[in-house]
């Protein structure tokens, strides 16, 4: 999808932990995204990107039925124009490189503030 035809691009959140997925979507700042839903882990979060077709993915690593990186290898197979933020609390840097070979296209650290947030959906935007 292109951004200059469809100014409105769909969000989706996924991470196990409620607090988290309502401070995502409290604290983005971007008129151009619109919250399609969240999820609190993996399975949900496939079946609510089959419904949704969202455009930009949080993506939380450390998840019950299904973790991040499997999650973000079937939406990609999926739909390889996705993109996907990882926001996790596991900062070793081959968890970080696994996550972007499977497609993700930014990380983000746990924890972190807003102005972090929205510096790295910015970068995922661009």
């Amino acid at each position: 999808m292109n951004a200059a035809i469809d100014p409105t691009l769909k969000l989706l959140i996924v991470d196990d932990s409620n607090i988290v997925r309502r401070r995502v979507e409290r604290s983005q700042r971007f008129d151009r995204l619109r919250l399609v839903g969240s999820a609190a882990n993996g399975v949900e979060a496939l079946a609510l990107f089959s419904r949704t077709d969202p455009d930009v993915v949080t993506m939380d690593l450390t998840m019950p039925q299904m973790d991040g990186i499997e999650c973000i290898r079937r939406m990609v197979a999926v739909k390889p124009s996705v993109r996907i933020l990882v926001i996790s609390a596991l900062a070793d840097k081959a968890t970080a490189i696994e996550a972007m070979a499977c497609g993700a296209n930014g990380f983000l650290n746990k924890p972190f503030t807003e102005r972090q947030l929205n510096e790295a959906l910015a970068e995922l935007l661009r």
